[in-house]
């Protein structure tokens, strides 16, 4: 994020709690601090929760709606700028940005009515985002942050001693199946599959009816890769995982193609020809391998090709990062499949930032779940990709029992 540029705040008349009076008494942040957070009382406002992962940062912002004219009196001018700062924007700085598109709306959570706000910016940009959050001038207030992955770990001794806040640390696989769980009852178009993916002249994408109670495998992309069996909320355990992730996609695809970014790496890929690189089972038998039944178009050997100086010259960087993605995502569609037919369920969900607005990638794995369980097992996917474990971090600290069991629905 960008800390400059950003002028012209203005005062907003909607929106905020009456927990959410300015703190005139600078508290130390420690004191009872583990207790705070195990109590899961409604805590004041802002009510922010933050998955901060190897390469994103994804961030999820409350927004009140329900506010008495007496509430949004003592709401307070630093609160009534930082909201209005969050939702009037969809982009902060180069490199932050609010994926509006996923907003949900007039929804309940912890007894209040709002709009929850999805938010993200590179890992590499954290110190910059608390440096910003000084500049709104949030260190002089007194609540609580909520968050999960690894960075919850790494980032905590700057939070809190930049921001003065309590930092209440969520399991980060925990979270990701209660923002699941959650998403998926309050939005009943969160999940969905790909009837044809090979034919991209044709979306034929489906809504799937998602039931957490009926075993499932998740796969979550993200800087590696973590596979999950998930029998209930309570109920999950990983059984396996690789380091090839979208952290190999994008670490590779930097060192191939001369890119930057993660956006720069996915739109080489879609404008590539990965057999270009890749050796085809045709190109080593002429045609179909029969006796074991694979087709002649399936990859034979990742980057195949590149031992020739020819091919390598003819290989443009789009090709190279066409197959860095088809390598990478062969190998955790190879996986999770072997471990569907090892935990025997016919259900398997990807979730990840990796996939966040990156159709190819869902695609290749959809075609990959077809083409080796024979059209038995559908790869399902999810549309707040990235954000769940931000969610259920939230949900785990603010929503009473009531909405844990039925969330409402909207």
């Amino acid at each position: 994020m960008n800390t400059t540029g950003h002028n012209g705040i203005e005062h907003s008349n909607t929106n905020i709690n009456k927990h959410s009076k300015m703190s005139t008494n600078h508290v130390s942040p420690i004191v009872n601090f583990q207790q705070s957070c195990e109590q899961k009382v409604v805590p004041v406002f802002p009510w922010f929760a933050i998955d901060i992962g190897g390469t994103l940062v994804k961030l999820v912002y409350f927004e009140p709606l329900d506010l008495t004219p007496d509430e949004i009196r003592t709401e307070g001018e630093i609160l009534m700028n930082i909201r209005h700062y969050l939702t009037s924007n969809r982009a902060y700085g180069q490199d932050g940005f609010r994926d509006d598109d996923l907003e949900l709306t007039d929804i309940e959570l912890g007894g209040r009515r709002g709009n929850l706000h999805f938010i993200r910016f590179p890992t590499a940009r954290m110190s910059i985002f608390l440096d910003l959050c000084i500049m709104k001038n949030l260190h002089t207030l007194t609540f609580q942050v909520f968050a999960t992955g690894g960075g919850a770990y790494k980032f905590e001794n700057d939070a809190v001693n930049k921001l003065k806040l309590q930092w209440c640390k969520c399991d980060e696989l925990g979270t990701l199946i209660k923002g699941l769980s959650y998403l998926s009852k309050l939005n009943p178009n969160e999940c969905f599959y790909y009837e044809e993916p090979q034919n991209d002249a044709n979306l034929n994408k489906h809504t799937f009816n998602f039931d957490i109670k009926n075993p499932f495998l998740l796969v979550n992309i993200g800087s590696g890769v973590s596979i999950l069996h998930v029998e209930s909320e309570t109920n999950y355990r990983r059984i396996s995982g690789t380091s090839i992730g979208g952290g190999t996609f994008l670490g590779l695809s930097c060192l191939l193609t001369g890119c930057s970014s993660y956006d720069e790496a996915i739109k080489l890929a879609t404008e590539g020809d990965s057999t270009k690189v890749d050796k085809l089972v045709k190109d080593i038998y002429g045609g179909d391998y029969e006796r074991f039944g694979l087709p002649g178009h399936i990859v034979a050997s990742s980057f195949g090709h590149m031992n020739l100086p020819e091919k390598r010259e003819q290989a443009t960087k789009s090709d190279l990062a066409r197959a860095t993605l088809v390598t990478v995502l062969n190998n955790i569609g190879s996986i999770s499949m072997m471990c569907a037919q090892t935990e025997n369920v016919d259900r398997i969900l990807f979730s990840g930032s990796f996939l966040r607005i990156n159709d190819l990638s869902m695609r290749i794995l959809a075609y990959a779940m077809d083409y080796w369980s024979r059209g038995k097992v559908k790869a399902i996917f999810l549309e707040h990709e990235g954000y769940f474990s931000a969610v259920g971090c939230l949900r785990e600290f603010i929503m009473d029992k009531d909405d844990l069991i039925n969330p409402s629905q909207h």
